[in-house]
C-alpha cells in the first residue's frame, strides 16, 4: 500500500491538495499542528471515498527533534509522493520585524523542508514512481515588498528544490523533485502574514487563487514532467517549466 504525504494540510493549500490526491485514489498521511482540523479532514474525505486508508499525524515542524521523530515514525510506509507545504509568512520591513516570528519561521520554512527533503530522497532515490513536492511562491523567484525575509525562505526552497531536480537527473535516478510556486491564494496565509485576523482578500489584491484552484495546479505539476509550476504575479498564469535559475551545465555529476 502507498501513501502521500502532505505536511501542513489542515488548511489552505495543504487541505485541499489532500482531497484533490484522495480523488486520485491516493492513500494519505496526513501532517499538521491542529489535531481537530485533520481529524475533521479526515472524515470528509472518507466519507467520500471510505476506501482510502489516512493516517493523521499531529507534529509541529518548527522543532527539529518532532522533524526526525516524524520521519522515524513514517519508516513503516511506502511513501510514492511527499509534499511539503507547511510553511507560514511574515510580511514586515526588516528593521521592523518581531525576531522570534522571524526564528520560527526559518525554522518551519527552511529547516523543516530541508530535513525532511533530505531524509525522503536518501530513502526514495532509487524507488520509481516517486515524487517530492516542495510548495515555494511566486516570492521564491521574484522579490516582493516588505517580505524580504520571507522571499528569503521562499528562494531557498525554489533553489534547494531546483538543485535536488538537476541532482537526480544527472545521476539517472528515478524520483523526481518539484517545486510549486502560488502567487496571492486565498487561504489563511495573509492573515498570518500581516498579523490580522480579519485580512480581506478583495481589497488587498485585484486577482487572486483559491486553494482549491492551488491544488489543482499542484496536481498538474504533480502529473507533469516538468520541475517547475509557477503562478505568474502579473497575469496569474500557471505555467509549467524546467529549472529557471541558471546552473552549471557541466560537471553536475561531481556535486
Amino acid at each position: 500500500m502507498k501513501y502521500t504525504v502532505i505536511t501542513g494540510a489542515s488548511s489552505g493549500i495543504g487541505l485541499e491538495a489532500a482531497k484533490a490526491f484522495a480523488k486520485l485514489g491516493k492513500n494519505l498521511i496526513l501532517i499538521a499542528r491542529r489535531k481537530d482540523r485533520l481529524d475533521h479532514l479526515k472524515e470528509e474525505i472518507l466519507s467520500d471515498y471510505p476506501t482510502l486508508e489516512i493516517v493523521n499525524k499531529t507534529v509541529d515542524l518548527a522543532q527539529n527533534e518532532n522533524v526526525f521523530d516524524l520521519y522515524h515514525d513514517l519508516k513503516i510506509y511506502d511513501i510514492e509522493t511527499w509534499v511539503n507545504n507547511a510553511g507560514f509568512g511574515y510580511y514586515h520591513a526588516v528593521a521592523d520585524q518581531d525576531l522570534e516570528k522571524v526564528s520560527q519561521m526559518l525554522h518551519l520554512n527552511i529547516e523543516a523542508l530541508t530535513l525532511l527533503s533530505s531524509l525522503y530522497v536518501t530513502d526514495y532515490k532509487n524507488k520509481e514512481n516517486t515524487q517530492l513536492i516542495n510548495v515555494s511562491s511566486a516570492g521564491g523567484y521574484k522579490n516582493v515588498p516588505n517580505a524580504a525575509t520571507y522571499c528569503a525562505t521562499k528562494f531557498y526552497v525554489s533553489a534547494f528544490t531546483e538543485a535536488i531536480a538537476l541532482e537526480l537527473e544527472a545521476k539517472g535516478s528515478p524520483l523526481k523533485a518539484k517545486v510549486l510556486a502560488p502567487a496571492a491564494t486565498e487561504t489563511e496565509f495573509a492573515q498570518v502574514a500581516n498579523g490580522s485576523n480579519s485580512y480581506d482578500y478583495t481589497k488587498g489584491f485585484t486577482t487572486f487563487h483559491t486553494a482549491k484552484e492551488m491544488a489543482q495546479f499542484l496536481i498538474e505539476l504533480y502529473q507533469s514532467q516538468e520541475v517547475v509550476g509557477l503562478v505568474d504575479r502579473n497575469t496569474f498564469t500557471f505555467d509549467l517549466s524546467g529549472p529557471l535559475f541558471d546552473h552549471y551545465q557541466t560537471g553536475i555529476k561531481n556535486m
